[in-house]
């Protein structure tokens, strides 16, 4: 068979399977290409003329147990896989940290302008660090700046340890065992890049089965989804260099955080994104 065509009827599998897609695809086509490009060794961004590339049977064979595999299990593919994509990037992947999946990928690309100038960042620090995919992006594409990348969960910062050598950027992404900011010592960043838990405890029963399989330390955060969100703000003052900016994603809980915002009297830019995103803010008045 040609590959479109195992495609088109995986994907209608998936479809009727009532898959949720939401890590790393947002559609069951997509997600049948990222599964052929791991079954046949491609580039997940592959050219449409592989589309006719003839299938053998054994890569068939391959894609199907793939597929019944994330039909049964309900697990993200990348966690089936081990890996995912960020960035243009590979990750190593466990269900010891969540699948990459932020808009902030687009703001790392554009080295945070126009908020800032790239090429005087010095120093950031990645809160919430899980596989390090945030930390080893911005090390990557900006040589120049050291990266701080920080989590509470050791295995996290194992598997962080390993993508910065994976990409060749271990000698400046340190990895801290922290809780938020709290370990960093007097450490001053230009930039403070937050993806902390966000889900509000009441939300969680009802994600789809696809999230119950991430930790559940990298998606509850109380009443309200704003309980790490308002630790950062208390702290992240006197970690910014002058002229230093935050930046935070809470997803769904935009409106609380902007309300938290607003009763603090914190002036803040919500980002908008030219691939798609949102619950992004960002804040220029914090230092002190």
């Amino acid at each position: 068979m040609k590959l479109i065509d195992l495609i088109e009827h995986f994907a209608t599998e998936m479809e009727t399977a009532g898959l949720h897609f939401g890590h790393g695809t947002d559609n069951a086509f997509d997600e049948a290409c990222w599964m052929a490009s791991a079954v046949l060794g491609l580039a997940p961004d592959f050219d449409e003329s592989v589309f006719e590339r003839e299938v053998a049977p054994a890569e068939e064979n391959r894609f199907r147990d793939l597929v019944a595999e994330r039909i049964a299990s309900r697990k993200p593919l990348a966690y089936l896989l081990g890996e995912a994509w960020f960035c243009g990037m590979r990750f190593e992947i466990s269900e010891h940290v969540l699948v990459p999946r932020s808009p902030l990928a687009e703001l790392i690309l554009e080295g945070f302008a126009p908020w800032m100038d790239p090429g005087k960042i010095r120093r950031v620090v990645d809160v919430g660090t899980g596989s390090g995919c945030l930390a080893i992006a911005v090390a990557k594409h900006w040589p120049e700046v050291e990266v701080d990348a920080v989590d509470i969960s050791p295995e996290a910062l194992t598997l962080a340890r390993r993508n910065a050598s994976r990409h060749d950027v271990a000698d400046r992404v340190n990895c801290i065992e922290s809780d938020l900011l709290e370990g960093v010592g007097d450490g001053r960043y230009d930039v403070i890049l937050a993806n902390p838990p966000y889900v509000p405890t009441a939300s969680m029963a009802d994600l789809p089965e696809e999230y119950r399989h991430e930790p559940r330390l990298g998606l509850e955060a109380g009443e309200d989804g704003l309980d790490l969100v308002r630790r950062l703000l208390d702290q992240a003052p006197s970690h910014l260099a002058p002229g230093g900016i935050l930046v935070c994603e809470v997803g769904e809980a935009a409106e609380a955080a902007d309300h938290l915002l607003a009763e603090r009297q914190i002036e803040a830019t919500w980002l908008d994104f030219e691939h798609g995103g949102e619950g992004v803010f960002l804040v220029d008045s914090l230092v002190r």
